[in-house]
């Protein structure tokens, strides 16, 4: 298969003007995140206000705010072609005030924020702290392979403590 045509199919809603990453990088970033997981498969990102934002986040996570990413698996029914993984929902005030933060370019945290929320879509997690040094690492390899730093080491660095995301 070419490098040009990512063998995931993303999709892109907004709910906002704001600017976003192109979809050829958007399905680039995820794509590397799943691996060989992504031939025929179909991700959703859609990008929304800070207040779509937390109303997702207080009526699925109970937490009464805006996040920088949720994910949401999807349940493939029989025979779909693509599959779908599921959605992304990314804010990107709250991205660009975390990237501000953490000392990183909002670009390299939208790559961030698509790795994290594609490995949430196939079963990574980072609620136990195993669980989440395991995630972290994948995050870490998936980026540095497509050129970004740390992002770990870069929040760290600028804050004193973990990422939020």
């Amino acid at each position: 298969m070419s490098s040009d045509k990512p063998a995931l199919r993303v999709d892109v809603g907004r709910r906002t003007r704001v600017k976003v990453p192109g979809l050829k990088a958007l399905a680039t970033w995820a794509q590397a995140a799943l691996g060989s997981r992504a031939a025929g498969k179909e991700l959703a990102v859609q990008v929304v206000t800070a207040g779509e934002s937390r109303r997702l986040n207080h009526h699925y996570r109970g937490q009464d705010k805006p996040t920088n990413v949720l994910s949401f698996p999807a349940t493939a029914p029989a025979g779909a072609s693509p599959i779908p993984l599921g959605d992304l929902v990314i804010c990107p005030v709250v991205l660009k005030r975390e990237a501000r933060e953490q000392g990183k370019s909002e670009r390299a945290h939208w790559a961030h924020l698509v790795v994290h929320g594609t490995l949430h879509l196939v079963g990574y997690d980072h609620e136990v702290e195993r669980d989440a040094q395991r995630m972290e690492r994948r995050e870490i390899a998936v980026l540095r392979k497509l050129g970004f730093e740390n992002p770990y080491r870069l929040a760290k660095v600028a804050s004193g403590r973990r990422s939020p995301a």
